[in-house]
């Protein structure tokens, strides 16, 4: 959804900057149609959707939004600030 705001809303600019920012917008696009999710590593994750719902218990085809919980590691629980 954010990929496609930023497509739309540089391409409606009509400048530039906004053709800039409509190409910054194929990137969440063509992760998404690949499967791939960029800020796994950040959260100590794989890429791959499909290694993220086997590391998480979940079913193949269930979505990654849904706030599923991830099973309790004997790794340090990461925090950001």
């Amino acid at each position: 959804m954010t990929g496609s705001c930023l497509v739309l809303g540089g391409l409606r600019a009509g400048t530039a900057k906004g053709a800039g920012l409509a190409l910054l917008g194929l990137g969440p696009l063509v992760a998404a149609s690949l499967d791939l999710v960029l800020m796994g590593p950040l959260f100590g994750l794989p890429m791959r959707g499909e290694d993220i719902r086997r590391e998480l218990g979940v079913n193949e085809e269930a979505s990654l939004l849904n706030g599923h919980r991830r099973a309790a590691s004997s790794r340090a629980a990461m925090l950001l600030h």
